[in-house]
Formats: structure tokens, C-alpha cells, sequence
């Protein structure tokens, strides 16, 4: 019998329980009620969007060309005819220019070859900016980061690429553009001067059109980096200053190199002409600059100066605009595609990952 020591009882015994959920599974509330509509609204980091596909850079960068070339094309067709020295034409300024040709000849003049320039300038853009992107990304990781070493060097790289398909499309417009064209459409323009003149005539102003597009592309990529590191610092989609900054590095682009786009210009439109009068063919970059001193002196070298900067500033303002539009909504739709594909961490999910007992 017990001296007087209360009866021992056991322990309780413990039922185990579920274990805890990993943090890395644990969920907030917040998160749990969310819907797919809270997902759609809610505005996404623009720089952690999924835009550096191939594929996004290449839709972005050929709407843009295409969208760029074609609203300003009759800008481009007055600048043509202004920087034009053989014949020299006798516009006193954009705005004349536009007149007489409007009253003198027809209107659909100004929209002559713009076929085939958007058929290019697609192609051509698509693979600009992906070069650039492509480029820039590759030359950050060797040069300390996104400075203007990388920027420069990719866009001399894609003025490369870009002018390799562009160069044919800009001799074929530049010749459908001039006045008393002989060429009826662009096709007729292609065959004749295949016929006449052989394949090289199609890349005759090759190296003068890459002396002038590899430092405006330079400058203009240079610039458009420089000032969005001054108005969107964050890098943000911001509409407003990605136009202001296209356009301001166009335009400063374009003024300094004006000189090659008449020579290149003169190479590109004197050869049709050259033949009725029995000249000696012009070849290459140096000889058309000579060229053009010898017909208007100095000032010859920035004829069509103001319409190549009005040209040229919305057009790199549209190409900016609609470029990093479709870079967004492409990435914000593939962000989105993400997000909703992803698995939540609720009940179900919790219960189907608790391991056995």
C-alpha cells in the first residue's frame, strides 16, 4: 500500500499535428484574396519587365520604322528635293516647298515610293533595335555598366546592320522623290536601274549613308540615354519623356550631320541625270562633298538643313514613342501571363504539399 504519495498519472499524450508551413510557402492574407483583376490593375516595375526577348524587340522596333517613315514621308520627299543640286531646285523654304509642289504638281507627289520604304523600313528597324538592345546588354558587362561607351558602340553596330537593308529602299525613294521623276512606281524604278546601271547602284552610296548614319546613330542614342537619365531617372514608362528625348537627340543628330546626307543625296540622284549630259560618274563620299563645293560653295554642304531637323525630330520621337509603347505591353502581357500561370500557396495547395505523418 502507498505511504500516503498520491497516485502518479501519466503524461498527456500528444496528438502530433500538421508541421509548419515554410516561409518560403507562407502566404500573406492580402495575397489569398487577391483576384485576376487585381492582377490585371496593378501597374508593374517597367524595368523588370520580360522586354528582353528577341521576338519583343523585333515586333517594338518594326512598328516603330514602319509607324516613323510613313507620317513623315512628306517631310522626307521636301527634304530631298531642298538638299537636291543637280537640278537645284528653288524652294525658299519648307512651307514653299510644300506649295509648289502641292499647286504644281499633284499632291499624291509628296506619297511617291512610300510603298516600298514601309516595306523596308520594318525589316530594317527590327533588327536596329535589336541589335542596339542586344549590343548594349553584351558591351554594359565589359565597360563598367550602361555608359557611353556601350551606347555608342551598339549604335554604330545597328547603324551597320540597319543600313546593310535600308541602303537599296532609300535610292529607289530618293529617285521616286526628285522632280520629273522618268520612273513611273517603284518596281519600274528597281528594274530599270538594274537594267542600266547593275546591282552596285543600289549600294553606291553604301559607305557615304554609313559615314553619316554611324555617328548620328551615335549621337542620336547617346543623347536619347543622356536625357532620360536626366527626365526618368527611375526608367520608368514614361510616355512624355521618351518623345522629348527622341526628339531632342534627333534633331541635334541630324544638324550635325547634314553635310553627309547631301552628299549622300547627290550620289543617289545625280546618276539618273549624269548619262544625258555625258558627265564622268561621282564615286564615293569624298569626291560628291568636292562635288558640292564646286556647284554651291560651303553653304552647299547644309542645303535642306531645316527640313532634315524637322524631319527628323518627330520622326525619332515617334520611333521612341511607339518603340518603348510596345516594349511595355508586351512585357506587361507576358508579365501578366506569368503572374496568373503562377501556383497561389492556399489551402488546397498546403494540403497537398503536408508531408505524411
Amino acid at each position: 500500500m502507498a505511504l500516503g504519495l498520491a497516485p502518479e498519472h501519466p503524461p498527456p499524450v500528444q496528438t502530433p499535428g500538421p508541421p509548419p508551413v515554410p516561409v518560403a510557402m507562407q502566404t500573406p492574407a492580402s495575397m489569398k484574396e487577391r483576384t485576376l483583376s487585381d492582377i490585371l490593375d496593378e501597374e508593374p516595375d517597367y524595368e523588370s519587365l520580360p522586354t528582353n526577348k528577341l521576338s519583343a524587340h523585333l515586333l517594338a522596333g518594326g512598328v516603330a520604322g514602319m509607324m516613323e517613315h510613313c507620317f513623315m514621308y512628306p517631310v522626307d520627299c521636301i527634304k530631298t528635293r531642298m538638299m537636291m543640286l543637280d537640278p537645284p531646285t528653288s524652294y525658299r523654304n519648307v512651307a514653299h516647298a510644300l506649295y509648289r509642289i502641292v499647286t504644281q504638281e499633284r499632291p499624291k507627289v509628296l506619297f511617291r515610293g512610300i510603298g516600298v520604304v514601309a516595306t523596308g523600313a520594318g525589316p530594317a528597324h527590327a533588327m536596329y533595335f535589336s541589335c542596339y538592345e542586344f549590343t548594349k546588354k553584351r558591351l554594359s558587362e565589359y565597360c563598367g555598366g550602361n555608359n557611353v561607351l556601350a551606347q555608342g558602340g551598339a549604335g554604330a553596330l545597328s547603324s551597320f546592320v540597319h543600313d546593310g537593308l535600308m541602303n537599296p529602299v532609300e535610292m529607289v525613294k530618293q529617285r521616286l522623290q526628285v522632280y520629273q521623276t522618268p520612273y513611273r512606281n517603284a518596281v519600274h524604278c528597281i528594274r530599270s536601274v538594274y537594267k542600266t546601271e547593275g546591282m552596285k547602284a543600289f549600294y553606291r552610296s553604301f559607305t557615304t549613308q554609313l559615314t553619316m548614319n554611324v555617328p548620328f546613330q551615335v549621337l542620336h542614342f547617346v543623347g536619347y540615354e543622356y536625357l532620360q537619365d536626366l527626365l526618368n531617372q527611375s526608367r520608368s514608362y514614361n510616355p512624355l519623356s521618351h518623345m522629348v528625348s527622341g526628339a531632342l537627340a534627333g534633331g541635334v543628330a541630324a544638324a550635325c550631320t547634314t553635310p553627309l546626307d547631301v552628299a549622300r543625296t547627290y550620289l543617289n540622284t545625280h546618276e539618273q541625270r549624269r548619262g544625258l549630259r555625258g558627265e564622268q560618274q561621282v564615286r564615293g563620299m569624298l569626291r560628291a562633298l568636292r562635288k558640292i563645293y564646286q556647284i554651291s560653295g560651303a553653304r552647299g554642304y547644309f542645303r535642306g538643313i531645316s527640313p532634315r531637323v524637322i524631319f527628323q525630330m518627330p520622326s525619332t520621337a515617334i520611333s521612341w514613342s511607339v518603340y518603348e509603347l510596345f516594349k511595355y505591353i508586351l512585357g506587361l502581357k507576358e508579365a501578366e501571363r506569368q503572374e496568373v500561370h503562377q501556383p497561389t500557396c492556399d489551402a488546397d495547395s498546403l494540403a497537398r504539399h503536408t508531408p505524411p505523418r
